[in-house]
């Protein structure tokens, strides 16, 4: 039985912490998934999981714990390729619905060239993640060739230290957010910065080129 584990008081909602289990399930199984749940100590949630609400109820240290596990479980490597998959599924599953709500889904956003629906759609991105959660993202566009978005209070590495960076399950998603923001087109996606490494806030670089 893991350790007691000391919790961050920083919450995504219910919804969104259901949306990443459904999407870790679809890529590894229910069995692949119980096995993760059981090895983060979040047993509670097999065959049980969180409600479908935007109360704020699941706590960072949480969401890190899955993300520790799924490393633990598969290592580095694996545990990586899971993650960014995981990350992928998380959005095309659930998140899009509320990019939506963002106007980055209408008609008038469609037709947008690519440059504007970047300016638009990767703000419209974090913007969902800093009124529905604790979870601190902002983006810079700094008219160079890549756009930065920040995570300056992270869910996937809370209270964790790693050598290198970790919060692979964030990238993914803005892979799958970026297709679809732009209407099909994948985009190359760095970790820059991590906290878990000691940074003093994760850092996502975005090129705004796409390559496919």
């Amino acid at each position: 039985m893991p350790p007691e584990r000391k919790k961050s008081g920083y919450y995504y909602p219910n919804k969104f912490a259901r949306i990443t289990l459904e999407a870790m399930e679809e890529v590894m199984g229910e069995n692949g998934l119980n096995a993760i749940l059981n090895l983060a100590g979040l047993s509670e949630y097999i065959g049980n999981f969180p409600p479908d609400n935007l109360e704020k109820e699941f706590d960072f240290a949480d969401y890190t714990a899955l993300n520790i596990a799924l490393e633990e479980m598969y290592g580095p490597r694996g545990g990586r390729g899971l993650a960014l998959r995981a990350g992928r599924a998380t959005f095309a599953q659930g998140l899009r619905a509320f990019g939506a709500l963002a106007g980055v889904g209408d008609l008038a956003f469609k037709v947008l060239p690519l440059n504007a629906k970047l300016k638009i759609g990767v703000p419209a991105m974090a913007n969902i993640f800093s009124q529905f959660s604790d979870q601190i993202s902002n983006v810079y566009d700094e008219g160079s060739d890549k756009i930065i978005y920040t995570l300056e209070r992270c869910p996937m590495c809370w209270e964790r230290q790693s050598d290198r960076a970790v919060c692979f399950v964030g990238q993914g998603l803005l892979q799958e957010g970026l297709r679809w923001v732009s209407g099909g087109s994948e985009f190359k996606v760095d970790m820059e910065t991590c906290i878990a490494k000691g940074d003093d806030m994760g850092r996502y670089a975005i090129y705004k080129e796409p390559i496919s």
